[in-house]
């Protein structure tokens, strides 16, 4: 029993604490806007959040245990797994009310999963892998290198481009980026890569863009017409709903435009609507700042890394849920056009917040086994001192 308990200690020791706090604290919160939601509807979405939420948990502090550096060796593993599921979506892939994509899969039981959420993981493995091996041959600055790199990042955007899902292309884009930008990767490339892109958006507009695509922009300045009639409905609601909040909302289980679910998809995408009306600017303040604390944890974790495949895993990390956030409170407020990016933690949707919470263990692993590397070197150093003595 003392062995456990010295076991348990330790992890804690290592463990980041403050990161694992805020991480159930973003959980319990987000449980209880989903469980206000629920009056809105039949299906129980709380069931399968705290279903995911549980398996989430054990799986993060399992991978928190595991050495990254092992998982990062491993690297073909994520890739075939990442190819696997990509592969069952193009054969099984289903659309779910709500979205305009077949990213989904329907598992027995009616569960559904988006497989892009794990191949998110499996990406940031791989990337981080190929990042450490030009890292090592000291191609990072190297026009060939740099790529590889982006052919590396373009396979599962244009693999998930043809299931539909765009939203997730773009994160997976910022990750690329910011992955990139942390590994050295010149400005020079960036600045190309800019360029690049601002010259192929009439193509991109014209061409790669359906009447789905150009609308859900076009309502973002669309105010009078098309906000209060299809595609900026949605938007125009979830603001309703915020500003009915004021400043401390309606209070939880109370707000009248929830218990209607007058805002479609308001326990997905548009979460933060609910926090808006019931909580009001404090709820949404501390949702806001709760999710910033994480950020900013995360990317803590990747600057004290004393190791560079560490410091890319909690990049690509931070990346992911930094991009998703921005992204999605975007979206709700109407700054940025609908894309179906959900809210880290928050957002109802077990594969969302299984990936969210892997992901965090990754970071969590990192700064366990950076702790045992600097243990044992100070060991070293101490034994090294005393041979001198």
């Amino acid at each position: 029993m003392n062995k456990i308990s010295e076991s348990v200690a330790d992890y804690f020791k290592r463990s980041d604490i403050v990161l694992w706090i805020l991480t159930i604290v973003a959980v319990i919160y987000s449980l209880l806007l989903i469980s206000s939601m629920q009056r809105a509807g039949n299906y129980n979405y709380l069931r399968t959040q705290l279903v995911a939420v549980f398996i989430g948990l054990i799986v993060s502090v399992v991978i928190s245990v595991a050495d990254y550096k092992f998982l990062i060796q491993k690297w073909y593993f994520a890739a075939i797994i990442a190819a696997i599921l990509a592969g069952l979506v193009f054969v099984f892939g289903i659309q779910v009310a709500g979205t305009d994509d077949t990213a989904w899969i329907m598992l027995p039981g009616g569960f559904t999963i988006q497989p892009s959420e794990f191949i998110k993981i499996c990406f940031i493995i791989t990337f981080t892998k190929h990042l450490a091996y030009l890292h090592k041959k000291n191609l990072i600055k190297n026009l060939i290198g740099v790529i590889t790199l982006a052919v590396h990042a373009l396979i599962p955007m244009a693999v998930i481009h043809l299931q539909g899902d765009d939203g997730t292309v773009l994160i997976f884009a910022f990750i690329f980026l910011i992955m990139s930008f942390s590994a050295g990767v010149q400005l020079r490339y960036f600045a190309i890569l800019g360029s690049m892109v601002i010259v192929g958006i009439p193509i991109v507009w014209n061409f790669l863009f359906n009447d789905e695509h150009r609308n859900r922009i076009l309502a973002l300045f669309d105010l009078d017409g098309n906000a209060m009639t299809n595609y900026g409905w949605q938007q125009y609601q979830g603001k309703v709903s915020i500003a009915s909040g004021g400043i401390s909302g309606s209070g939880l289980f109370n707000g009248s435009r929830v218990e209607y679910g007058i805002v479609p998809e308001q326990e997905n995408d548009f979460i933060f609507t609910v926090a808006g009306e019931e909580l009001g600017f404090i709820g949404c303040l501390t949702l806001l700042l709760i999710l910033l604390l994480i950020i900013i944890k995360v990317l803590m974790n990747a600057n004290n890394s004393n190791d560079i495949q560490g410091k890319y895993i909690c990049s690509g990390v931070f990346a992911m849920i930094a991009s998703q956030t921005v992204i999605n409170i975007g979206m709700v407020i109407g700054f940025l056009p609908v894309v179906g990016i959900t809210l880290p933690l928050f957002s109802s949707g077990g594969t969302s917040a299984l990936s969210t919470l892997i992901c965090l263990g990754l970071v969590q692993s990192v700064r366990n086994h950076n702790m045992d590397d600097m243990n044992t070197a100070s060991v070293r150093r101490g034994s090294q001192s005393r041979l001198k003595i």
